[in-house]
């Protein structure tokens, strides 16, 4: 499931919603792909450390824990930072997936 965000500048951005297949074949680097350097530092380090104290077994670990979370951490970081829902359906399937809550709607005259 997808949902388009945009900004005030009219810079819009198409988000998945759910598990992230992108990050659980290829780690950080999707992350890293997207500008999120903050997470995809997150997901590198966190892989070091768990190969490390597993002796490089479990250095999978972290990968297949932030596939399930990373799209959204991903979208509430873009919410954070000033992207809103493009259009109704967006946000009903963010409400849906738990991303955003409903509000109350302003009506303008």
């Amino acid at each position: 499931m997808h949902a388009t965000l945009k900004n005030d500048a009219g810079l819009s951005k198409e988000v998945k919603i759910g598990f992230s297949w992108t990050t659980f074949f290829f780690g950080f680097i999707p992350a890293l792909i997207r500008g999120d350097l903050k997470w995809a530092s997150i997901m590198f380090i966190t892989g070091v450390l768990a190969a490390i104290f597993t002796f490089g077994f479990g250095a999978w670990i972290p990968g297949i824990i932030f596939s399930f979370v990373y799209n959204k951490i991903y979208i509430k970081d873009l919410l954070e930072k000033g992207y809103r829902p493009s259009n109704e359906e967006a946000e009903s399937k963010l409400q849906q997936a738990g991303i955003i809550t409903a509000g109350p709607r302003t009506q303008s005259a």
